[in-house]
């Protein structure tokens, strides 16, 4: 057995089920919301901590920003016996009726990244389990949340987002954007895993709004958006109690 060179674990050290943020800062917060924590490997951006909830053993693993990473977190778990992984991160609003703090269920993700060509050719489409879309809906509706459910797009350049990319990504009926479900989608598929995503809205690109206003990192969020990642654990949390 080969430990992973950017995780920094072996086969045997994570569960089938592994919910994968993209902030290291919120594997603490997810780990808090389960009945038991304990760290595995902190390298880079990834942290990794082998938690249980209600009686389901998991993986958190943080994978950074943006769909290189995110692919390398994926490789590296599905290596070691990673079954079935879900993205509890943050999303841009592209539809003017979504609010900060709303949260979204991704069936699908074009890929505007690179990360994906270097897999498959770009007409493959993303696009998550359905067990896994079928677990977070029913955990929203459980939980008395709502969700939009719908297509998202994965962009890799979040300084390069201009005025035309987002007209025309909502013109498509695109609900939000983020950076690394693409990949997770696509790596998932083409490995025999399940994969989902679930996010919180932090901003609304179509309204003029956008995260990173705040004064510290910890306020990078807008409050609305802050308060309601606990709601996003949650269901992520639930989800993977059922799919485990």
């Amino acid at each position: 057995m080969t430990v992973q060179p950017h995780l920094r674990v072996d086969e045997g050290d994570v569960r089938d089920v592994a919910l994968l943020p993209g902030d290291p800062g919120r594997v603490e917060r997810i780990a808090a919301a389960c009945d038991t924590a304990t760290d595995l490997a902190h390298n880079r951006e990834y942290r990794l901590v082998d938690a249980e909830y209600e009686g389901v053993p998991l993986t958190i693993c943080s994978t950074g920003v943006g769909s290189p990473s995110a692919a390398i977190a994926l490789e590296e778990l599905a290596a070691v016996g990673v079954e079935t992984v879900i993205r509890p991160g943050t999303i841009g609003a592209l539809q003017s009726e979504i609010d900060i703090g709303d949260m979204v269920v991704a069936t699908a993700a074009a890929k505007e990244e690179g990360t994906t060509k270097r897999y498959e050719r770009a007409e493959y489409p993303a696009v998550p389990d359905f067990e896994v879309t079928r677990a977070l809906i029913d955990a929203a509706e459980v939980a008395d949340e709502s969700v939009h459910v719908g297509p998202v797009v994965t962009d890799d350049a979040f300084y390069a987002e201009t005025d035309d990319y987002v007209d025309d990504w909502a013109a498509a009926g695109l609900l939000a954007v983020e950076m690394e479900a693409a990949a997770l989608f696509t790596l998932a598929r083409r490995k025999g895993l399940r994969a989902g995503a679930v996010c919180t809205v932090d901003g609304n690109l179509v309204e003029g709004t956008q995260k990173g206003s705040g004064d510290t990192a910890e306020n990078e969020l807008p409050p609305k958006a802050r308060n309601n990642v606990e709601r996003m654990i949650g269901l992520a949390l639930d989800a993977a109690a059922t799919l485990g």
